[in-house]
């Protein structure tokens, strides 16, 4: 058995309307933003924050946020966009660096770094850094989690991507999340790609997630960090995969056997990291938040409760 000190579960955010909606896991009087998050804070001691990678966060938000949360809650937050090399919503670049987009893309709907002046890139890595700040000052800050597009594969350039990152976040702890499966695909590739994680102390999300597509990664449970690892668990269904809807896409509750399979990998995890954060991202209904009392369940030798086969 795995001791729960070492590793924390959670889910990929406590907002997602279909959870709200279900009307299963927040009780009536948890009405509002405020009310769920200290609700969610009391079941489980980590969350990801996946809006950051919509819009970049606000100081002033993340010192709410650790107002709401007990001292020992932990939040990874997904990096904005564009700092991942996404294609990026031009509504939300900050209104005062609208003017550094170049002239030629001004009328895009969506950018890439490229896309701007470079001093405009400098000073949005600057600000996303900066609105952490009460986050990691309370020790609440777990980790910030880079999930890299398809198209970034194993290249020069794109280790090279990696190095920057590490330098413009210096003084928090990263984890990246590739969707390529050439980062992992060989034996080869495998020693590469861990090697070169392992050098700039760069943590490796482990994946659970479909199978058979560019964007699947096998599920290996490797440790790249001797601070962290991260697990996260998309689901398994190939056909959901390919949907474009967040809701259908991670539409998927995994059953008891299913996440016992982690259990060994995670007591893996946890033998050669300080600390192990394994984050349900099936969010649908009460899908991620079932699966991560399981899977704290089974991490402590608890009984599991039954749940019914997805609908």
């Amino acid at each position: 058995m795995v001791e729960l000190e070492s590793v924390r579960v959670g889910t990929c955010g406590w907002t997602d309307p279909t959870l709200i909606k279900a009307g299963t896991f927040y009780p009536p009087g948890a009405s509002n933003a405020e009310e769920r998050l200290r609700y969610y804070a009391s079941q489980f001691p980590l969350v990801e924050v996946d809006a950051t990678y919509y819009a970049l966060p606000r100081e002033e938000q993340a010192g709410l946020w650790v107002e709401r949360t007990p001292p020992d809650f932990v939040f990874n937050v997904k990096a904005y966009s564009l700092l991942t090399q996404h294609p990026t919503m031009a509504k939300t670049i900050p209104t005062d660096l609208r003017e550094s987009i170049l002239p030629e893309h001004r009328d895009k709907q969506r950018l890439y770094p490229k896309h701007l002046a470079a001093e405009a890139v400098e000073e949005i890595w600057g600000r996303f850094a900066e609105a952490l700040l009460p986050l990691d000052s309370a020790g609440k800050l777990g980790a910030v989690l880079l999930q890299f597009p398809e198209w970034h594969v194993p290249s020069r350039a794109n280790r090279e991507y990696l190095q920057l990152a590490r330098e413009k976040l210096a003084d928090y702890r990263l984890c990246v999340e590739f969707r390529n499966r050439t980062w992992l695909a060989t034996e080869k590739d495998r020693d590469r790609t861990l090697g070169f994680l392992r050098e700039h102390e760069l943590a490796l999300v482990c994946v659970d997630m479909p199978q058979g597509f560019r964007s699947s990664l096998p599920p290996v449970a490797e440790v790249t960090s001797p601070d962290l690892a991260v697990v996260r668990f998309h689901g398994r269904d190939p056909k959901a995969w390919e949907k474009k809807t967040v809701s259908e896409r991670f539409r998927y509750r995994y059953d008891e056997d299913e996440l016992r399979e982690w259990v060994p990998k995670a007591e893996h995890l946890a033998d050669n990291a300080r600390e192990v954060h394994v984050l349900m991202n099936n969010c649908y209904q009460d899908y991620a938040v079932t699966n991560a009392q399981q899977f704290m369940d089974l991490l402590s030798g608890a009984e599991v409760p039954v749940v019914p086969p997805q609908s």
